[in-house]
């Protein structure tokens, strides 16, 4: 397969992805979309701070594993298997952390803002 087709079916799939989570962020807590932990369901201010945080950490992360496998597969001597699938885990994996962080930084463990 052709490195850029894989970049543009993984990692821009991705991008595309957090560009619309971030241009329709969920406006109300729900089973099906948005940032969805047990704490972040606890109320709206949280479910709204989380839902922003994650957003905008997933489109920087997705947006920055997006150009490295670009670099990648036009650097790339031999097909790309497993290395713009690592960025993508990685995009994702630094978004969560980011935002359960900054959750942890700014509410208590019952909900209320600190």
């Amino acid at each position: 397969m052709n490195p850029f087709i894989y970049v543009l079916t993984t990692n821009g799939v991705l991008f595309l992805l957090s560009i619309i989570f971030w241009k329709f962020p969920p406006k109300k807590i729900n089973n099906l979309y948005g940032y969805r932990t047990h704490k972040t369901m606890l109320n709206q201010q949280i479910w709204d701070f989380a839902n922003k945080t994650f957003n905008e950490a997933f489109v920087k992360y997705s947006g920055l594993s997006f150009l490295a496998s670009l670099v990648l597969a036009n650097f790339a001597k031999s097909e790309l298997t497993w290395q713009p699938m690592v960025l993508v885990a990685l995009s994702i994996l630094v978004a969560i952390v980011k935002t359960e962080r900054a959750i942890s930084e700014n509410f208590t463990e019952e909900g209320k803002k600190k």
